[in-house]
């Protein structure tokens, strides 16, 4: 009798929670976005709550949570409930550089990856009056004039990308601190300093205006949004590499059958042709179908923890 009563018991538990999964979602999302309101990443969120709201038959809503770069949102969806209704976007500062911060949760096993949105093109941009316009003419120039390069230091990524090219190269650049990409890229315009690394989205609108010049696309590929820039491997450096990323996260432990609703409404927003032409407006490269998958996303993130935690550490950044 007690061996019937546990089954039965075992059975409505399965059910119920095979009904909780399907039902989901009965109320609002909320998309912590790491970041500032304004910004590309801020920018691509709202992209996709509001396609994804379509699928999903409940608005998604954006949570800006700024500070440490990035680390104070991710450290939010870390603690959150494992029930999908807190998520968020990532990108390499958040789900691998944040690292050089003092941070209280693991980027290997405190999240559940949901699918990778796009590969962003990093660019490195130069003012306009660099006697440069290309990278094999900027190593010749700085090889020359060593240490003259003012090279914008604005997070881990572009330090790491700067003592790569260092390193690759066999050139020195003058690291500039700076808070974020915004203020870099009005000084990057007057010509107060000389370099900087950004996504291809922060700065298109500055090309594509004559204010500012492209050096080279730090991606092993030329990106179809701006297909005229050529790749670091063209331009004599080989493996000089530091492509964005956006993927969406929920905290570890939630429900399979959850993360495979919110991929859905995921996958449905990217294959959209309006999305894709906003994509390709902002210089981002869609992720291919496979990376689009929960899986592909751990395999990628996974892949670049691997690359770049080994080489952050070497150099001892530490955050601010």
């Amino acid at each position: 009798m007690r061996k019937l009563i546990t089954a039965v018991a075992l059975g409505v538990l399965a059910s119920l929670t095979g009904a909780s999964a399907q039902s989901f979602p009965t109320r609002p999302i909320t998309l912590i976005v790491p970041f500032p309101p304004g910004g590309s990443t801020d920018t691509i969120a709202r992209i996709m709550a509001e396609r994804m709201r379509t699928t999903l038959g409940q608005s998604v809503i954006i949570e800006n949570v700024g500070g440490a770069g990035g680390s104070i949102a991710v450290g939010r969806l870390a603690r959150a409930a494992p029930d999908g209704y807190t998520i968020d976007i990532g990108q390499w500062d958040t789900h691998v550089g944040s690292i050089i911060y003092n941070i209280n949760f693991d980027l290997q096993t405190d999240f559940a990856p949901i699918g990778l949105l796009s590969i962003n093109p990093q660019l490195m941009l130069a003012q306009k009056n660099l006697p440069a316009n290309d990278l094999k003419s900027l190593v010749t120039w700085m090889k020359a004039n060593p240490g003259a390069a003012k090279f914008v230091n604005q997070n881990a990524a572009a330090h790491v990308t700067g003592i790569l090219m260092e390193k690759q190269t066999g050139t020195t650049v003058n690291y500039i601190p700076y808070r974020g990409a915004g203020p870099a890229m009005t000084d990057l315009i007057s010509g107060q300093v000389d370099l900087l690394v950004v996504q291809a989205a922060v700065s298109l609108p500055q090309l594509r205006a004559g204010t500012i010049k492209s050096i080279v696309n730090l991606s092993p590929q030329r990106s179809p949004s701006m297909p005229d820039i050529p790749t670091s491997d063209e331009s004599g450096a080989p493996g000089l590499y530091m492509s964005g990323w956006f993927g969406f996260f929920a905290p570890k432990n939630t429900p399979k059958d959850i993360v495979a609703t919110l991929n859905a409404a995921m996958v449905a927003a990217l294959a959209d042709p309006t999305i894709k032409a906003r994509f390709a407006d902002l210089g981002l490269d869609i992720a291919s179908r496979a990376q689009q998958t929960p899986e592909g996303l751990a395999a990628f993130n996974k892949a670049e923890i691997e690359k770049w935690w080994p080489i952050i550490k070497a150099a001892n950044i530490r955050g601010n």
